[in-house]
């Protein structure tokens, strides 16, 4: 995995454990040589990520809609910076430059953007890891719901292991790259469905 695209929140929780996860991650990746693809902003977690990961050298590319960029929240110190009409075209842009997503703690938008690769991977729109870290017991209920989900029948068996949990960074980063991609939707017969 060259770039991995991160879907984190642009708020700053009173519990530090969430900023400190968010520098935690930016400066793992990039020590490993593992580019930040990210919603471009300069706030919250999205912000502790992109400085971390670029006191420590790595490579940061932001995708920022226009909208945002007004409200001067735009992280311009980026090793790129994309500036994208609307979410759609983000979140393309994520798919199209990163090798795999990653989800640490965040809100309504981040939730969008990891239950869109996670639909995406199982339609066959990528074959990419989709990693989330379970950093203080923060996705505790959503991989609960998730398991449900799997169980009751609404998840195939055949993607039920598209989305990769830890609750420990460099473990969850080896699952992501031991990834071994799964029949998509638009490859089966309308009996396996």
């Amino acid at each position: 995995m060259k770039r991995l695209a991160v879907y984190c929140g642009s708020a700053t929780p009173a519990d530090p454990i969430y900023i400190d996860t968010a520098r935690h991650v930016g400066r793992t990746l990039a020590e490993k040589g593992i580019g930040v693809v990210y919603g471009g902003g300069r706030l919250g977690l999205m912000g502790a990520i992109a400085d971390s990961a670029l006191e420590a050298g790595g490579e940061v590319i932001g995708v920022i809609p226009e909208a945002l960029v007004g409200t001067e929240v735009a992280h311009t110190g980026c090793t790129e910076l994309h500036v994208v009409s609307g979410m759609h075209e983000r979140k393309r842009m994520f798919t199209d430059l990163s090798d795999g997503f990653l989800t640490i703690p965040g809100g309504v938008g981040t939730m969008d953007e990891l239950w869109e690769a996670i639909s995406w991977a199982q339609l066959g729109y990528h074959a990419k890891p989709v990693g989330l870290l379970n950093a203080a017991g923060f996705y505790n209920d959503l991989i609960a719901f998730n398991r449900n989900m799997i169980e009751v029948g609404f998840i195939r068996p055949a993607h039920a292991g598209i989305m990769i949990v830890d609750a420990g960074l460099e473990p969850l980063l080896d699952k992501m790259a031991a990834y071994e991609p799964h029949a998509p939707i638009f490859a089966m017969k309308a009996d396996d469905l």
